[in-house]
Order: structure tokens, then C-alpha cells, then sequence
């Protein structure tokens, strides 16, 4: 019986046995269940992947880390076939494999949860999941399974879903659970998720935090791109970092830290705390008053007779749930949806009907929750992309005629600022380049214009410590030189850390507002409980 409990008995990757009271110890193999070994990828202007080798255990939770570019989508966009590595090979339970494109990846038990999602915006959810694993019978597409599978795995996991809404007409937080969902319907055991809570609430991102931790449970392994250290230090096993196309190491994360992380990522100390002065606190820069506007999805209003002011020298965070007004209120102020009530005044000056230039003109930038839609041109050029809002001014056009050099000049200026990474500078083509690196080229246009409002919706969103760091810094430095900032965020760190005032939001309506408040307390008002006591009590 000893000797069978000892030849069974699994120590420091090896097994220990004793025969005739000798002791010896045999090596054994990691349980891998994915190996890219000394993959290289390269773009014009750019080696993405620099020999990189990464495995990942049966049943794990493995993060990967580093810097806007380093490499992280496009190593996961090589294991799913999106891309054709140039060297390197990838193995399956120990077995070299083919993987030439997304459908291969899939019969290999490989999904994934894309960063910028791949969703066909005319379609349904229901028909965006089952696309390309569609049902038939004589020709006709049969939904009604899929529809009860799609629902059942739903519910089973926290993600709802109107199966029937078309994805055009549904939040950028939805959208994501779609995402979520149509991996899930595949039955897939490798499941890669980049960026996943990128657009998710807190609420939200603790709920995925759990379903991960359900996958595991289910023997599922898991590759988690993520730019949040504090999820990596939550969920994750094993942590292996990128930097500027190169593997920097593999770290477990019961024995680092994330100081350590940061370090390895960025290559020095991060400041996670926002230093900033007292604010000095001016006139009145933006005034709304019984702003009302229509919700797209259904018949109700999404903002309902909201009335606020901000302040010269302030930054104001609009907080709250993702879905209760927020997008649609950012809409109507900046311009891309009419008002159907309310005023809105910019520096005394009535623009509720001004258009979107116009609005631009009269001091106000626009930082947006979606970069694809309503910030980049993606088939532009980078610095086409620097003067999109600006490109009128004498500095950048001659009676109607762009002045190329002019351009280059003032795109190679900013680039070097705000430490844009790209293939081929100021030409290189805006779809090509990392989320994070569009994220950071949008801010550095809109801040340069010098506004006099500056309304920045998740203006962090997908970006790694050090350019979140750096971006903080850019917005109290805007408001410490007299502008007007109105944030949109759904991270309570970020609302803490930057806000002078929160006011929160809750079915289309100000519930509250603070100078500064508990993030408990927070809480409650941001989930509505807050309004129900005081109407209780009003009753």
C-alpha cells in the first residue's frame, strides 16, 4: 500500500517512487493544452511577435499582459487564425496543429472573445451567435433550438440578451455579452477573451470574474488579455508579460504583485494613485437644463429632464450602470442625436441645435465611448485621422487644397507626445493599428484642439497602466488650467481618483450628487436603491 500511495504521489512536476527503499524521481511533462513555441509575426514597419513562446495548462487561467502594442491581440488573433504566423509552431494536447483560420480554430475547441467585436450590425443577436453553425432543414434556417440554447446559456450565466434585438440598436455593454454568448454556443474548451470587461460595468466585471472561475470548474482553459491588474490578481493562475513585441517572463500570481507586474510591463514604477491640487473652480462652461432624449431601443425616453452645470477648473464624472442614460445623454450633448426637450449652453452661447462642427467650433471636445464608430475613420491614415476635426484651419489647407507637409508636421508632433505606437508613423492605416494605440491617438486629437469642454466617455478604456497613468494626468492637467472636463466612466478607481464632483445617473435620471462620497454608498445610488428609499420616504 506504501508503495503504491508513493508511485502515485505527484511533487514539483515530477513523480517520486520507491522500490526496494530506494528513492527515485521520473520527470513528467506540463499538461499543456496549447503551446505557441517561437511564434514571430510581422506588419510593415513592425515585428508584432518576437520569438514567443507561451503555454497554457489544462484547467488554467492564464493572463497575458503588457503595453498598448505589445503584441497581445495579434498572438491570440495567431492561435485563432486570423493571422498566418511568419515562424513558430502551435501544438494541441502536445500535437502540432494547422490553425489557418478561425474555422480550424474552432474545430480544435479554440474561441474567442474579440476586443473590437465581430458583429454583423443589420443581424439579431440571435442570428450574430448561430452564424456559421446555423441549423437547416431542406434549406430552411431552424431557430427555435438555437434560440432555446442561446437563452438557457443566458441565464445560466448571467449574460441577457433580447435574442430578437438587432445589434445595431443595442449598448456596446450588450453587445460584448453577444460576444461572450457566441462563443460560448460552439462548446468551445479554449476560450480566449481579449479585453473582455473593457466596456463591463463593475457589477458586470465581477459576474465574469465568477464565470471564469466557473470555466475553470468546468475544466475549461482560459487566455485573458487584460490591461487591469487588479482582475489579473483576482482571476488569474499564471501571468506571462509582453513588452514591445517580446516575452518578458511568466510569473505565478500567488508569488508577485501589482508593483512586480507593472514593472515588468512598462518597464518602471507606476503611479496608481491620481495626484492633483485643490481645484480653483470658475464660471459656468456647459449648462443643461431638462435635456430630454429619445431612446432607440424602446418607446420610453433614455434621458429624462436632466439638468446639471459644469464648471471652469472642475472635472465632473457622470457616474452609473452601464444602459441608464448615459450614452444617450453624451448623444445629445455632443451632437449625434436631436434633443426632444432641454437647452444646452456652451460658454453662455445656446448650441442645442448647433451641429457637430459647430459644436467643435465653439470650444467642446469629444472623447467617445465607441472609437470604431464615432472616432476613427479606420481606412484613413493616422494623421488624416489627427486632423479630422481641424482640417478646415488655415494652418491645414490653402483655398481647399490640404497641406500634406503641414499635416505630417503636426501628426508626427503629436504621435511623439502622446507616444502613439504604429507601424509606419503618420501613414500608417488607422484599422491596423492596437485598440489601445487608436484610443490614444483620439485623445491626443481632441485634447490638443485646447477646448474649452472636453467630454471624455471612457476615456481609458482598453489602455495599459502606464497610458492610463499618463492620460489622468493629461485631464487634471486640463482642468487645472481652467477648462471645463465632463467624464463618463464606468470605473468607480477612475471616478474616485479624478472626479471634484459625481453625479450619478439611474434610469435617465440625476439621483445624486456629491463633492465626494463612500464608494459603498456609491454603489447603492448607482443601482437605484438610493432613489427608491427617498420616494419611500417621501410617501
Amino acid at each position: 500500500m506504501d508503495l503504491l500511495k508513493a508511485c502515485f504521489e505527484v511533487k514539483y512536476k515530477s513523480i517520486v517512487f520507491n522500490y526496494n527503499n530506494k528513492w527515485g524521481r521520473y520527470k513528467v511533462a506540463e499538461d499543456y493544452v496549447i503551446e505557441m513555441l517561437h511564434i514571430t509575426k510581422e506588419f510593415p514597419g513592425i515585428k508584432a511577435n518576437d520569438d514567443i513562446t507561451l503555454q497554457l495548462k489544462r484547467g488554467e487561467i492564464h493572463a497575458l499582459l503588457g503595453e498598448n502594442g505589445a503584441g497581445k491581440s495579434t498572438l491570440m488573433s495567431v492561435l485563432f487564425g486570423l493571422y498566418q504566423a511568419e515562424q513558430g509552431t502551435i501544438k494541441k494536447d502536445g500535437k502540432e496543429v494547422q490553425v489557418k483560420d478561425p474555422n480550424d480554430a474552432n474545430r480544435l475547441g479554440i474561441g474567442m472573445v474579440h476586443q473590437h467585436f465581430k458583429l454583423v450590425e443589420c443581424f439579431t443577436v440571435l442570428d450574430n451567435i448561430i452564424l456559421g453553425v446555423e441549423d437547416t432543414k431542406h434549406g430552411f434556417l431552424q431557430k427555435d433550438e438555437a434560440r432555446k440554447k442561446v437563452m438557457a446559456l443566458s441565464e445560466k450565466y448571467g449574460l441577457k440578451v433580447d435574442p430578437e434585438a438587432y445589434v445595431s440598436d443595442i449598448s456596446v455593454g450588450m453587445q460584448q455579452r453577444v460576444e461572450i454568448l457566441k462563443m460560448l454556443y460552439r462548446d468551445n474548451e479554449i476560450l480566449i477573451f481579449d479585453e473582455p470587461t473593457a466596456v463591463l460595468t463593475p457589477q458586470e466585471i465581477n459576474e465574469l470574474m465568477e464565470i471564469m472561475r466557473g470555466f475553470k470548474k468546468e475544466g475549461k482553459s482560459i487566455l485573458f488579455i487584460t490591461h487591469k491588474l487588479s482582475e489579473i490578481m483576482a482571476v488569474a493562475d499564471r501571468c506571462s508579460v509582453l513588452r514591445k513585441g517580446k516575452y518578458m517572463g511568466t510569473v505565478n500570481i500567488a508569488d508577485t504583485s501589482r508593483e512586480e507586474l507593472s514593472r515588468m510591463m512598462v518597464g518602471r514604477d507606476v503611479e496608481f494613485e491620481v495626484e492633483k491640487k485643490s481645484k480653483t473652480v470658475g464660471d459656468i462652461i456647459l449648462s443643461v437644463k431638462d435635456m430630454v432624449v429619445a431612446s432607440k431601443s424602446h418607446n420610453n425616453n433614455a434621458v429624462k429632464g436632466i439638468s446639471f452645470d459644469v464648471h471652469a477648473g472642475e472635472i465632473v464624472c457622470i457616474a452609473g450602470i452601464e444602459g441608464n442614460g448615459q450614452t444617450e445623454l453624451v448623444y445629445g450633448l455632443t451632437g449625434l442625436e436631436p434633443l426632444k426637450g432641454g437647452t444646452i449652453e456652451l460658454c453662455g452661447k445656446d448650441i442645442t441645435h448647433a451641429s457637430i462642427r459647430d459644436r467643435s467650433k465653439a470650444g467642446m471636445s469629444h472623447i467617445p465611448e465607441d472609437r470604431h464608430k464615432h472616432g476613427l475613420v479606420l481606412d484613413y491614415t493616422l494623421e488624416q485621422n489627427m486632423v479630422l476635426q481641424r482640417y478646415w484651419e488655415p494652418q491645414f489647407q490653402n483655398h481647399g487644397v490640404i497641406k500634406s507637409g503641414e499635416v505630417r508636421k503636426y501628426a508626427e508632433g503629436l504621435i511623439e507626445r502622446f507616444d502613439v505606437r504604429s507601424g509606419q508613423g503618420p501613414v500608417t492605416i488607422a484599422r491596423s493599428m492596437s485598440g489601445g494605440n487608436q484610443q490614444k491617438a483620439i485623445i491626443a486629437r481632441e485634447i490638443d484642439k485646447d477646448p474649452q469642454l472636453l467630454v471624455a466617455v471612457q476615456p481609458t478604456r482598453g489602455l495599459d497602466v502606464g497610458a492610463i497613468e499618463y492620460i489622468h494626468n493629461q485631464l487634471v492637467a486640463e482642468r487645472d488650467k481652467g477648462r471645463a472636463v465632463l467624464l463618463i466612466s464606468l470605473e468607480l478607481d477612475e471616478v474616485r481618483s479624478l472626479s471634484d464632483r459625481i453625479l450619478v445617473i439611474y434610469e435617465g435620471e440625476i439621483v445624486g450628487d456629491f463633492d465626494s462620497v463612500a464608494m459603498e454608498e456609491l454603489g447603492l445610488y448607482m443601482a437605484g436603491a438610493k432613489r427608491r428609499d427617498r420616494k419611500e420616504a417621501a410617501s
